[in-house]
């Protein structure tokens, strides 16, 4: 049996989960590698990692490296003489890095590869409207989510999950997931299976404004599944005109009616405590939402204070 001596990389919430499990299961973490801390909000004061908070609370050897070929920054993480690293949504890592460890550098990715390698795999599963998801973990190699696959598990897409909640439930599964493969990297057990690389295979491309923003001329089921897949982070998002106004405006939770009407696509349609927006093929009804410089309320809260006249409508 082999004693794992690991080094653990990892940025976000995600990650923490992770980390957590593999600390409470007792396997020894020489050393935490993170990103450096960033300033943020209004103030701009430094914000540290969700992986640096849990580090510092757990008393465990930190690293936060802005240069990940720094001479100095590679002397450190050799002295920590780990055997195994796991990378948990962290960044690419330079091959002096991955190679570094006997054991290899193992990573988890929260999708079933060879589909959505990439940097929001959780958000365009949703997004494309799967039924299943899962986490995969492989061997890093120098491509991004490439390597061999050592163990993959898998579950169903609720129908109304948005991605925060699968975030969740992928983050348990992963917990799960890379304690199998610390116990077969333990027993000597490991075997490998080849990526595959399919013809329509599909790709978790970065979230940006453009790809996050609603194309009201789609049809209800992909706009539903554009604003679940985006909730609550970054949020899928649009213009609403209201005569001389015209604002940006995040949508958090909506629901599609499939109805037949007259009206123009994307018209805005408000009583006290309903919003709803006429797409080709019915009304979208917004739940939940976002106005500039107010905070996340739920339609009927919003409309409370907010009248939206005959002529409103989004783009």
């Amino acid at each position: 049996m082999t004693k794992l001596r690991i080094v653990f990389m990892g940025t976000p919430e995600f990650a923490v989960g992770i980390l957590d499990t593999i600390v409470k299961n007792n396997y020894e973490v020489v050393g935490v590698i993170t990103a450096a801390d960033k300033p943020a909000g209004r103030g701009q004061k430094l914000k540290y990692s969700a992986v640096k908070e849990y580090a510092l609370a757990q008393n465990l050897p930190l690293l936060q490296p802005t240069n990940l070929k720094d001479d100095s920054f590679l002397e450190e993480l050799k002295s920590l003489n780990a055997n195994l690293q796991i990378v948990v949504a962290f960044r690419m890592l330079p091959k002096v890095v991955w190679e570094m460890p006997e054991l290899g550098t193992f990573n988890l990715h929260a999708s079933l590869l060879p589909n959505y390698r990439g940097a929001a795999p959780i958000n365009w599963a949703i997004i494309n409207g799967e039924t299943k998801t899962g986490v995969t973990t492989f061997f890093i190699d120098d491509k991004i989510d490439t390597g061999a696959m050592i163990l993959s598990s898998e579950i169903e897409i609720e129908p109304n999950e948005n991605a925060g909640e699968l975030h969740d439930r992928l983050m348990n599964l992963g917990c799960q997931t890379v304690i199998d493969t610390l116990q077969k990297l333990e027993d000597e057990n490991v075997v490998t299976t080849i990526q595959e690389e399919p013809a329509d295979i599909k790709t978790a491309y970065k979230l940006n404004k453009e790809n996050c923003k609603i194309d009201w001329n789609d049809t209800g089921a992909n706009i539903i599944n554009l604003i679940r897949g985006l909730s609550p982070y970054p949020a899928a998002w649009c213009f609403l005109k209201d005569e001389a106004d015209e604002m940006s405006v995040k949508i958090y939770d909506a629901q599609f009616s499939m109805e037949s009407h007259d009206y123009k696509i994307g018209k805005v349609i408000s009583t006290k405590k309903e919003l709803k927006i006429t797409i080709s093929d019915g009304f979208i009804i917004v739940n939940n939402l976002q106005l500039p410089g107010k905070k996340r309320m739920k339609t009927a809260e919003l409309l409370n204070g907010v009248r939206f006249s005959e002529q409103a409508k989004v783009h």
